[in-house]
């Protein structure tokens, strides 16, 4: 089965990203002072009118993730299950992510420039061209009204789907789940969004170039569209409603697609906390056609907090795409997987975590590597991570 076609290519390009990053700060810092300047100058300009000068500031932050992941089933590549991005690296020590972000701020602009490396960007950003591979986040945002809290934003930001991120210590679980290995981890496009006064209600809306992508589909002319509605009907409660609608293919061969994403967290009065999501998609089987292939993933996540220092976590998850849509296995079947996984976290300092994890996949077809050449319906692994946030 051949999972990723831009493997041998990635590899071939991993140290020059890696170098590229390594200079990059020399260039953020710059670019950054040139937003700050300008916006100064403006602010400068509207003293008489506004008679408040606000101080535009730029903050600079990183994070590194090092993980090691032991899978029983031994895959002589090293390689996970080719659906899997994050922490996709078996039997030996490596870098999950990490970046350097500088952000601008100011009362009526802001930007972002995050550059990365890692094997989540060597695997998650096959698809685009090699120099943009050490992108994880690029925008310029522009306030739209002097009495409400509404933005228009363009440039490359994190998806608006799911509720899990590439950043570890963001997440409940050391690795993602299925659902969000296999949905955007990163979009570009522009997006306006609006927080209401109470901030209980945050409203979205965007044209991006296409699922999980900085650069477009070559022969693809259709904007794709996006919408994001975040409810937090309590300090304790949040809800999101996320779709995504258009087609990642040629105009030869366009097909359709209908994504919605769904989630509430509720944190107990306790120390429990719940999380309930679901991934639901249809794209048409054919241009022009009336049928659908369609897929679906459900996930529940339940965190206990032990102490100020530890927690407890565990996940279960199916994910069902039978017409390989989304991930494709060469099977009949297509891919039927159900999941288990266990956390231990430990946070060490402040600013620094270490997460323990097992973990176990069982589909309905033998798609698991083992050793050099055979392939069973099981895999199962044990990892641990640590994280530094500077």
């Amino acid at each position: 089965m051949n999972f990723r076609l831009y493997k041998d290519i990635i590899k071939n390009n991993y140290k020059l990203s890696f170098l590229i990053v390594s200079h990059m700060k020399n260039i953020i810092g710059p670019i950054l002072f040139i937003l700050c300047l300008l916006d100064y100058t403006f602010a400068i300009g509207q003293t008489d009118s506004l008679k408040k000068v606000v101080s535009p500031t730029i903050t600079w932050n990183g994070y590194a993730e090092v993980y090691y992941l032991y899978n029983f089933n031994n895959p002589a590549n090293h390689e996970q299950p080719a659906f899997i991005y994050s922490y996709n690296r078996s039997n030996e020590i490596n870098l999950n992510i990490g970046y350097i972000k500088g952000s601008y701020s100011s009362s009526n602009t802001r930007a972002n420039l995050s550059l990365m490396t890692g094997t989540y960007a060597v695997a998650n950003l096959a698809a685009e061209p090699s120099a943009l591979r050490i992108l994880f986040e690029g925008n310029v945002g522009v306030k739209l009204s002097h009495t409400k809290n509404l933005w228009l934003d363009a440039g490359v930001f994190p998806s608006h789907i799911g509720f899990e991120s590439a950043i570890g210590k963001d997440c409940w679980n050391l690795t993602r789940s299925i659902l969000a290995e296999n949905s955007p981890y990163y979009e570009s496009g522009i997006k306006i969004g609006y927080t209401s006064a109470n901030e209980k209600w945050f409203l979205a809306g965007m044209i991006l170039n296409g699922w999980q992508r900085i650069k477009r589909q070559d022969g693809n002319s259709t904007p794709t569209f996006g919408t994001q509605v975040i409810w937090k009907p309590a300090n304790n409660i949040t809800l999101n409603s996320s779709t995504y609608i258009g087609s990642d293919k040629p105009d030869t061969i366009r097909k359709w697609r209908y994504f919605h994403n769904l989630f509430g967290i509720v944190n107990f009065p306790t120390k429990w906390s719940l999380m309930i999501g679901l991934d639901a998609g249809a794209e048409q089987k054919e241009k022009n056609g009336h049928t659908l292939s369609v897929w679906y993933s459900p996930v529940v996540i339940v965190k206990y907090i032990l102490n100020g220092k530890i927690s407890l976590s565990g996940r279960a998850e199916y994910y069902r795409d039978k017409n390989g849509v989304i991930i494709y296995t060469g099977i009949a079947n297509g891919f039927q997987t159900t999941g288990l996984s266990f956390n231990f976290d430990y946070a060490v300092r402040d600013n620094v975590l270490w997460r323990l994890e097992a973990r176990s996949l069982q589909s309905n077809d033998n798609i698991f590597q083992k050793g050099r050449s055979q392939y069973v319906n099981s895999s199962s692994w044990l990892a641990t991570s640590i994280s530094i946030v500077f």
